[in-house]
């Protein structure tokens, strides 16, 4: 008899913090909750589990402050250890619940989880089993937002039928979607980030979230146009995808790192050989800490930290709106000069 999510969410529900003590494995207890820094088994506090009942509430229900994200814990198991189909977080859900169930450990008790080493294999896994964007939907969406890249960009694949979790009812279908590495500088796979997209090409996917990312992020990022373990005297860095994959449309020559978050970006590892980084701001103030670490760590590099700003609210808005002249024109005045010419297209 096939047993439902919301089953295999209450039974996984009972052992809340069996659970965390292996799928959260860089958290601890306070009170009747598990505090983590997020569903990837991030070190933090901004999320919390509840392990017990109170109230009618559930155990084994979830929140990020900080993200706003919520779910179940399948949806733990399901992040943690980067899984794509729910067919395999429903089988390492059975899994851990025929387990005897470990012992109550002391508070602060680490050990590494065994999800969290699978994640990158799971990026690289649904990688492989995507193909190359070139008359793609996930190259049409591209071109629908002004972004023409070469097809030779190593980091961006198409996938017809990813698998997409819906946290509020736990049901799954699959839509297509833009795959992008993540990878470290010497072009190792580390992660991965999905956009999901409308079938009949009008954009994102109608959902609540179109964008997931899994795998080791921490450092890395999906790197356009980086020759993998080759010096990189000058790139670019910043936290949207769609963002640096517009400069990068801009100037083909210049490598540039998308990291995702801002908390990412703040901790991107500098690829080897580098003395002048470019990171791209938005107009708004969400991403500034991001943008302060990592000047301020460029800086005790001995890296030149320039910030790039864009006229509206991030440098795609500038592309698809005043067009690819006006931005060339708005970003010769903030680069250094022989980069601006080097990079920029002939004014």
């Amino acid at each position: 008899m096939t047993v439902s999510a919301s089953e295999l969410a209450r039974r996984l529900g009972e052992h809340a913090e069996a659970v965390c003590r292996e799928y959260l494995s860089n958290g601890h207890r306070s009170g009747n909750y598990w505090m983590v820094g997020d569903v990837r088994n991030t070190r933090g506090r901004s999320m919390h589990v509840r392990l017990k009942a109170v109230g009618g509430k559930a155990a084994g229900k979830w929140v990020d402050e900080s993200s706003g994200e919520y779910g179940d814990l399948l949806d733990v198991i399901e992040q943690s250890c980067g899984l794509v189909d729910f067919r395999e977080v429903a089988d390492e859900a059975r899994r851990f619940l025929s387990m005897p169930l470990p012992p109550p450990q002391p508070l602060g008790a680490q050990y590494q989880s065994a999800a969290t080493r699978g994640s990158p294999d799971a990026a690289r896994r649904l990688f492989a089993m995507s193909q190359p964007i070139a008359g793609t939907l996930a190259e049409r969406y591209l071109a629908g937002r002004g972004i023409l890249l070469s097809p030779r960009e190593r980091a961006l694949r198409f996938h017809p039928g990813c698998y997409y979790r819906d946290f509020m009812t736990g049901e799954t279908r699959t839509l297509p979607a833009l795959i992008a590495a993540v990878t470290s500088f010497d072009g190792q796979i580390t992660g991965l980030q999905r956009t999901w997209l409308d079938p009949s090409g009008q954009g994102k996917a109608q959902l609540a979230d179109p964008r997931r990312s899994l795998g080791h992020l921490l450092g890395n990022a999906i790197w356009l146009g980086l020759e993998p373990g080759a010096p990189a005297p000058v790139v670019a860095a910043g936290e949207g995808f769609e963002t640096m994959a517009s400069l990068r449309a801009l100037m083909p020559a210049l490598p540039v790192a998308a990291a995702t978050s801002a908390n990412h970006l703040a901790g991107l590892t500098f690829p080897p050989g580098c003395r002048r980084l470019y990171i791209a701001a938005d107009a708004d103030a969400a991403g500034r800490h991001g943008i302060e670490r990592l000047s301020q760590r460029a800086g005790e590099a001995g890296i030149l930290a320039l910030v790039l700003r864009p006229q509206l609210g991030d440098f795609n808005d500038d592309l698809r709106h005043l067009g690819q002249a006006h931005l060339a024109a708005s970003l010769s005045g903030q680069l250094v000069p022989e980069d601006a010419r080097r990079f920029l297209p002939p004014g």
